[in-house]
């Protein structure tokens, strides 16, 4: 039979595993998310140049209680076009499923993976985020992208962590709800495996993680 101070101990992990669950799971009040910041998020629609949002559905896979929202901005006077997509939910769901496993599970190939980008942004300060370029093929087109992705706590800036799946767990009591990011835009044609992006490009990625980290801020 076990010892009183054994017991004691057994009961001690018991509970603190039953605690460290129940934050991930947002099963205590105190860790609720704010619903209303998190309506207001995904209700957010980037305000760039004559570019027009439209919803576009997504089969994007999503964990346990979470959601996701995408939209795609065109020009009417250009034709140029991007896409935005927010995640939220438990950052035990948020923190992992990014691009460089989501995309070659939908058929991409993966043309450079996964690197740390800064961008300036609009207003000043900055975002770092990942950046990766995907490209499919099929028997009437090839679509090239370039992903960048960040995280946002609701607070402070954008993180791109090195282990983002250990590092947001870590702060479960202080994070009820993560939020996640991508900004796709389209890449040309052709044999250049690492375009640069152009002016309207740039500035179609830091309107976007300056908007959305100012949506927040509200």
């Amino acid at each position: 039979m076990l010892k009183t101070p054994a017991l004691v101990v057994v009961a001690v992990l018991v509970a603190a595993g039953a605690l460290v669950h129940g934050a991930a799971i947002q099963r205590w009040e105190t860790l609720a998310p704010d619903q209303a910041q998190n309506d207001r998020m995904h209700a957010l629609e980037l305000r760039f140049e004559d570019w027009q949002p439209s919803p576009i559905p997504t089969d994007m896979p999503t964990n346990e209680r979470s959601i996701a929202t995408s939209r795609r901005y065109q020009s009417a006077s250009t034709g140029r076009s991007g896409a935005i997509t927010i995640i939220s939910g438990i950052p035990g769901s948020v923190s992992t499923h990014t691009p460089d496993v989501c995309y070659p599970g939908s058929g991409y190939k993966t043309l450079r993976g996964p690197k740390k980008e800064t961008i300036e942004l609009p207003g000043g300060g900055s975002a770092t985020y990942y950046v990766a370029d995907f490209e499919k093929t099929t028997a009437t087109r090839q679509d090239r992208v370039r992903v960048r992705w960040a995280w946002h706590t609701g607070e402070g800036a954008w993180e791109a962590p090195d282990s983002p799946r250990w590092q947001f767990a870590a702060r479960l009591a202080q994070v009820p709800v993560l939020y996640k990011v991508y900004v796709v835009t389209p890449l040309p044609d052709g044999d250049d495996e690492r375009p640069e992006d152009d002016p309207t490009a740039r500035a179609f990625v830091a309107a976007a993680f300056a908007q959305y980290a100012a949506g927040f801020a509200r």
